[in-house]
């Protein structure tokens, strides 16, 4: 799979999965609880974990660095701007008074369904930016010298 087929995958997977969970703790009357978006988190981070190690994976000794790097963030990217529009559409032609709802407890009643919109990119692109740096960290090539060839 090439690096555009890969971050359209899983991005639209992460935000498929996003919308449904939302859609399930809507039906369940759970949405106006905040303590419940922490599982947003898990389910972006999952997905970028996956798309890294997917193409891990698929370029062995040649993966690099800021190609896995960049390839979470365009995930995350792609993820958070699917999810923000469904939530536009949502907020705007759903159900306004739950926008209401959270701009008084987000933000003390400071502009409108906009604003929402706004935190809600801010904080998705950001994830995807520290998600992807975080995994980095397991996938990226050790450029360290093991004990075992140091003495040799």
């Amino acid at each position: 799979m090439k690096l555009n087929i890969l971050y359209l995958k899983y991005g639209l997977s992460i935000a498929a999965a996003l919308i449904a969970y939302f859609l399930i703790i809507r039906v369940l009357g759970m949405h106006d609880n905040h303590w419940l978006r922490i599982l947003n988190g898990v389910i972006v981070a999952y997905g970028i974990y996956a798309v890294i190690k997917k193409k891990k994976d698929q370029e062995k000794e040649a993966f690099e660095y800021f190609s896995g790097f960049w390839l979470g963030i365009l995930t995350g990217a792609v993820a958070t701007v699917t999810f923000v529009a469904f939530m536009a559409v949502y907020l705007f032609h759903i159900e306004p008074a739950f926008a209401e709802r959270l701009l008084k407890h987000i933000a003390g009643s400071i502009g409108g369904p906009e604003i929402l919109l706004l935190i809600l990119t801010i904080e998705g692109i950001s994830s995807s930016v520290i998600l992807s740096l975080t995994f980095m960290q397991k996938f990226k090539v050790s450029r360290n010298i093991t004990k075992k060839h140091a003495h040799a």
